[in-house]
């Protein structure tokens, strides 16, 4: 029989289309980084960073974006056996603006209706869901059918055994009607032995919003752990045992908050399962989300072990990998050259070349180095619907898609 995955997230899948200049509207973006998003795909993919055998249940439009979302996520070591196509829908595209250190608003591109609200009950494998050491589910899950049907019916499946975690995950604008969402949020909530939010989603799951308060709620509802994301304030944590832990934020310059709420909820994850004090979990994953927001994107920010460690240690956060160059080291699109200046392509090539690079010298590179690129001009032009903007949550949570 195949070991019980370490990890098995529900919810969100999408493309993040990142403008690679910060600081601009996006009205003002000519180039943007592509990368693959959601924030419970976000969170598989920090638990594997951290070594953790991860697995998503979600689904995707049939479509180029589902086919590169399959790739980002077998290149991140994710299982995506479980990330099925819907004809019906495009796969979910999220832009989002970069002002830092904390203003990152949000554009979901989610309409008529996202692909990872059509995942059914009657496709659900579940005995891998109640097998897994770690089951985490979203508040948008809940947020219309069959995705609502389908995230209680693995929640009363698993019926409590290991960890079950509810990231209460609020995003108004996916609720047809926001006063349903407390009812089920409560009926979550009784499935669920961990709950984490921020100030704003406490409230929405129980009406609360002072810190304490929240979180003996969340433990009232039915939970055993309660972590309540603060902000600049840091994070809560309230065990039923009467262990409480409550520790500051690691200061860094952030470069892009969205991310940070994720990369937190894939090292909680692992400090759960490595059976940590939880005031060592909650540094390790405070951590975690300050090494992501120090850098531009979501899922390839995902800090590995070490590097976790190094910041814990008082050391800088570590540069990424594959980063992206400095966004503001971009050049300025009206400093470019007027297209109409350009020589005629009719020109013969020897001319044309020594007219765009210049006595002595190689053509000047179109575009930046590193990372996928989703540049002005590659698509249509068109969006397949309106968008949604949202602006940053007070912890700076991530999701894009």
């Amino acid at each position: 029989m195949p070991q019980p995955y370490d990890v098995i997230t529900m919810g969100r899948i999408g493309v993040d289309l990142y403008p690679l200049r910060a600081g601009v509207p996006l009205a003002q973006v000519e180039t943007f980084g592509k990368f693959l998003g959601g924030s419970a795909t976000n969170v598989a993919v920090a638990a594997a960073r951290l070594g953790r055998r991860a697995a998503v249940i979600t689904r995707t439009g049939r479509d180029a974006f589902g086919d590169y979302l399959h790739q980002a996520l077998g290149e991140f070591g994710v299982d995506d056996r479980w990330v099925t196509p819907v004809d019906a829908y495009p796969t979910p595209v999220t832009f989002c603006e970069i002002f830092p250190p904390d203003d990152f608003p949000l554009y979901f591109y989610r309409l008529p209706k996202a692909p990872d609200l059509e995942i059914r009950e009657s496709e659900l494998d579940l005995e891998p869901i109640r097998e897994a050491r770690v089951f985490w589910m979203t508040g948008t899950g809940l947020c219309a059918e069959p995705s609502r049907s389908a995230t209680l019916a693995a929640l009363a499946h698993r019926a409590r055994s290991g960890i079950t975690v509810f990231d209460l995950d609020w995003r108004p604008m996916f609720w047809p009607d926001p006063q349903e969402a407390r009812a089920y949020y409560a009926q979550a909530l009784t499935h669920a032995t961990v709950a984490v939010g921020n100030l704003e989603e406490c409230e929405v799951a129980t009406g609360e919003r002072e810190p304490y308060a929240a979180a003996r709620a969340l433990l009232a509802a039915g939970v055993e752990l309660a972590v309540v994301k603060q902000g600049p304030k840091g994070v809560l944590a309230l065990h039923r045992d009467g262990t409480q832990a409550e520790v500051p934020p690691v200061p860094v310059d952030v470069v892009n908050g969205l991310g940070a709420g994720d990369a937190f909820g894939g090292a909680l994850c692992d400090g759960l399962l490595a059976g940590r004090e939880l005031e060592q979990t909650m540094r390790f994953a405070n951590a975690a989300g300050a090494i992501v927001a120090s850098r531009l994107a979501c899922s390839t920010a995902m800090p590995y072990t070490k590097e976790v460690e190094t910041v814990l240690a008082g050391g800088p956060p570590p540069p990424d990998p594959s980063a992206l160059p400095d966004p503001s080291a971009l050049p300025d699109p009206s400093a470019l050259p007027d297209p109409s200046a350009l020589p005629d392509p009719a020109a013969p090539r020897d001319t044309a070349r020594s007219a765009v690079q210049g006595p002595g010298g190689p053509p000047a590179p179109r575009g930046v180095g590193g990372g996928a690129r989703f540049g002005e001009g590659t698509g249509s032009g068109t969006a397949p619907c309106p968008p949604t903007a949202e602006p940053a949550s007070d912890d700076a949570r991530g999701e894009p898609s």
